[in-house]
Formats: C-alpha cells, structure tokens, sequence
C-alpha cells in the first residue's frame, strides 16, 4: 500500500537540486540532516553522556556524509563516537562529504576513525560493534541500484547481529526506498530518520523499525517551482552501444498553405535535443520550402493546401513506426483540418504533444483527449479558445484553474506566460525560467519539440511538460544574455547542444579520436 504523503527516490532528488536552484546548498542540507539525527540519538540515550559508545558505519557517498555531521553533533556533546569508513578517504565521491570527513579528521582528540578499505579489515568493524550501544548506519542512501556487493553486504550483515540499538539515516542501508525491498540484504534498524518527507519503502516496513521524519529545511517553494532537478531526471545520458532510434522517434504534423516554417522549427528542435529521427509531414505545397530549412529534416508530404481527412488517415500509418507526435504547428484554422485533427487524435494510441493550431481544433471536443497521453501548450488566448474562459491573472487562481482543467480533461496542461503553469490534474508546478525577448514568433514551436522530445525518451507527459518548460525558458535565458533583447527561434535551437551539455555530460568519445585531433591541432 502507498502512502500518500511518501516521495520517491526520483522525486527527492529533484527536491534536493531544486533547492540548490534556491541557494540553499547540499552542504547546508546535509548539515540539517546530521544535526538531526544526532539530535535523536542523544535524546535516545538520556541526559548521561558518559560511557556512551556511538559507532556510525559510514559509506563514500552523501548517505555517510550525513553520517560524518552527526559524528561531529555527537562529540561535540560529549558522546564517545567512532567512525568506521567503508572505502579509502581519498573515494568519497561528493564534495560536501569530502568536507565533513576533513572536519572530523581535524577532530583527532573527540572522534575516532578507522578506515575499512577492504573485506580484510573487517574484524575492526566486529570489534567496534560488539563494543557500541548504538550504530548509525550512513552506510548506503538512497539511490542503491542492483544487489548489495561485498564488502557492504558482510558489513550490514555483521551490523544486524550486533545488540547495539540500530539507527538508520534516511533509509537501511541496502533497503530499495521506492519498494520496500532488501537489495540481496538491509540492515534491520531499529529507527529510520528519514528526511523531508516519507520514501515511499519505509511504510510499514520491519527493516526500518520506528520512522521519524525529519525537517532538513527543504522549502515548500522547492516543490512548486520546475527547476534543474526536474531537467536533469528527464535528460538521457547516451550509452557507448547506442543505436538509431534508442533515443526517440517523433513525428511532426503541421504546416499549410500559409505556414511552412512552424513545423520546422519543432523538428529541428527536436533533432538538437537528440531525438534520432524526426518525421516531418506536411502538405506538398510548401515541401520544398520546409526541407530548404535544413537537409537533416525527412519530409513527408500529402495532397492539398491544408491537413485533411485522408492526410490523417495516412499520418496513422506514419505514426505507428514513431513513439511520439507532436500535433499543430501552422496547420491553419479551417474547417476540415478540424476535423482532420479530431478524426486523428481519435484514432491515435502515443503519446502526443497538441500546439497552435491544433489546440484551437479541440473547442468544443476535449472528450477525444480522455483516456490518451497529452501534453497540451496553451498559451492565454489558446486557453480561453479551448475552455471557453481566459486564465486568472491572479497566480492563486491560475494555478487552481489549470489543475482543475488538466483532471477535468484527464491531460497534462503547460500554460504558457511569464511564469509557465503545468498540470496533470494531481500536480501543479510553476517555471520561473524565460523573459519577455521570448515573445517572438516560435518559441512555442520550439518549445514543442522539446516536450515531444521528453516524452520520446519515456518521461511520463507531466515530467516531460515540466522539463520542457524549464529548458526553453532556459535557452531564452542564455541567448538573451549573450545576444541581447532582440532573439529569434533559431537562436533558441542553436544553444540547445551548450545548454544540456553543461547539464549532463556529453557522449562518450573515443580516446584516440581525441588525441589525434589535439595532436594535428583541431582541439
């Protein structure tokens, strides 16, 4: 059974980056949360400190980061603390780790460390275990994927046969905290001090014995607003054995008679977000025009001016070779693409992101979307040709006006603006990235792709929307900053490759390759 006030590991980790894009810092958090565990445990152990032996089992991540800080809380109050390391100092892999562990090694006279850098130390830890009257367990955090592996499984095995009272930080180490599952083996703790909120494993489960939820000082606002940690759980790290279409297949609908260049700017967008192949189709009459945009875009064409019924028909057939469509851009507002456009969204089983022209095809038939994967990108007066009533201008109200729309529809709505608003009818976030330069024709186009993008590399549509809306206004940030007021879409899709790479690391290149061209001076 899922507790509704539980997080998953996904979503705390954004919580966390999202709070960085405050300027409350990891250091700072895990500060909180050593404190706080301290806290327990000294009120654990009464107001007589002496003789008291305090053992924390701490790994090379943030998990014994956490653990680090509490060491130091509980010396300073006068508790005989020892700190045994699984891994060499020189692994602990996150600067804000590194740094509490430097303090407690400059803490020679109050706090004991013995390294266990290998399973052939492990008599250090038995010794100390039978000695202590509580463990901390900072040994695994949250993120363990797989099986635990030596020497972490002898460790925690060792742990769960001591007599000292158990306590865990956040979650037992070796203990899956999205389902509850021991990962081969879990300490068996007799408290959890979890943070923030609930992880959704820990919910009547024996492995964490009593739970206490803990406040790290994590603001509501890291919940509201979309930030990098939303970004970066959306973004898709490409893998050396990648083959073409591992990263999406989208197609395109859109452009008449009247607009060619919408379209376009959706697939090329997409393309430079790293989709492997964007299908552009589009009525014949302005073919040569949207592939003169760029000899990447594969265009596929259909008789007449205007999306029409047998168009739509053929679009299925396209449709079933692609994992995502995005629907809309320049398709014109007369009667038959309208019909058009319900006649195949009807018929559709992707997912599927409805823009411009095609959001204004759905007034008055909003039951074709129920049951379907959508994103919709409304702007204002989009909004108020679909629903039939303008957005509040009061946040409040917009907010609880979207949410009510998006579960009425049973869609994921991002309403454009000067603070974007997304929705799928149970969660509400809001985008504070963009500026007013991005009022410019396009950006909407461009945003689509992206979004399409997303939901190509299997992000649920309210993630996707959420990210989407962050990095477009992000890239309007950037080109702003560099190029000044005056932007233009283009220059939006051109920086997509800067942005992300800063933000995810880039594919993996071969060593040789790079050598080579340092040596005759390309790099």
């Amino acid at each position: 059974m899922i507790c509704l006030d539980s997080i998953t590991v996904r979503d705390m980790r954004i919580l966390e980056e999202n709070s960085a894009f405050l300027g409350i810092s990891n250091l700072l958090l895990m500060e909180n949360a050593g404190k706080a565990v301290a806290d327990f445990v000294s009120k654990l152990m009464g107001s007589s400190t002496k003789g008291k032996r305090i053992l924390v089992v701490a790994g090379l991540g943030n998990n014994g980061g956490d653990g680090f800080v509490a060491a130091r809380h509980l010396a300073i109050k006068s508790f005989d603390v020892t700190v045994i390391l699984a891994g060499k100092p020189g692994e602990i892999r996150t600067y804000e780790a590194q740094t509490n562990f430097y303090i407690l090694r400059n803490m020679e006279h109050t706090v004991r460390i013995k390294v266990l850098s290998n399973i052939g130390d492990i008599e250090v830890l038995e010794k100390e275990v039978e000695e202590a009257d509580v463990i901390v367990d900072s040994l695994l955090g949250i993120g363990i994927k797989g099986r635990v592996r030596e020497p972490y499984a002898t460790i925690i095995e060792i742990i769960n046969r001591a007599k000292a009272i158990k306590v865990a930080v956040d979650v037992p180490s070796g203990l899956n905290a999205d389902t509850g599952e021991p990962c081969g083996v879990a300490v068996k703790a007799d408290y959890t001090i979890t943070f923030h909120k609930l992880k959704r494993g820990l919910a009547d489960n024996p492995y964490a014995g009593r739970v206490i939820v803990a406040d790290i000082g994590i603001p509501k606002e890291a919940e509201i607003i979309v930030g990098p940690g939303d970004l970066r759980c959306c973004l898709k790290k490409r893998a050396p054995e990648s083959k073409k279409g591992d990263y999406g297949r989208i197609l395109v609908i859109g452009g008449s008679r009247d607009f060619s260049g919408a379209p376009a700017l959706t697939a090329l967008a997409a393309l430079r977000m790293g989709a492997d192949i964007v299908i552009l189709y589009v009525p014949e009459v302005i073919s040569t025009a949207v592939r003169a945009f760029s000899p990447n875009l594969i265009v596929n064409t259909y008789c007449g001016d205007y999306f029409n019924e047998k168009a739509a028909k053929n679009a299925l057939n396209i449709a079933e070779k692609c994992d995502v469509i995005a629907l809309g851009p320049g398709l014109g507002l007369r009667e038959e693409v309208r019909e058009a456009v319900i006649s195949f969204i009807s018929r559709l089983e992707k997912p599927l992101v409805i823009d411009a022209d095609g959001l204004k095809s759905l007034r008055g038939k909003l039951s074709v979307l129920r049951d379907k994967s959508v994103v919709l990108t409304p702007h204002a007066g989009e909004y108020k040709i679909i629903f039939g009533e303008e957005p509040p201008k009061d946040c409040t109200e917009r907010i609880r006006a979207v949410k009510e729309k998006a579960k009425e529809v049973g869609v994921t709505i991002l309403l454009k603006g000067p603070r974007d608003v997304i929705s799928d009818g149970l969660r509400v976030k809001i985008n504070h990235t963009g500026n007013a330069s991005m009022t410019v024709g396009g950006t909407g186009d461009v945003l689509t792709g992206v979004v399409a993008t997303f939901l190509a590399w299997g992000n649920e549509p309210f993630e996707a929307a959420c990210a989407g809306a962050f990095l477009n206004g992000l890239l309007g940030d950037y080109v702003a900053s560099t190029k000044g007021a005056h932007i233009l879409a283009t220059d939006l899709i051109d920086a997509i490759p800067s942005v992300t790479s800063k933000i995810l690391e880039e594919v993996e290149v071969g060593e040789r390759s790079i050598n080579f061209l340092k040596n005759i001076g390309l790099i």
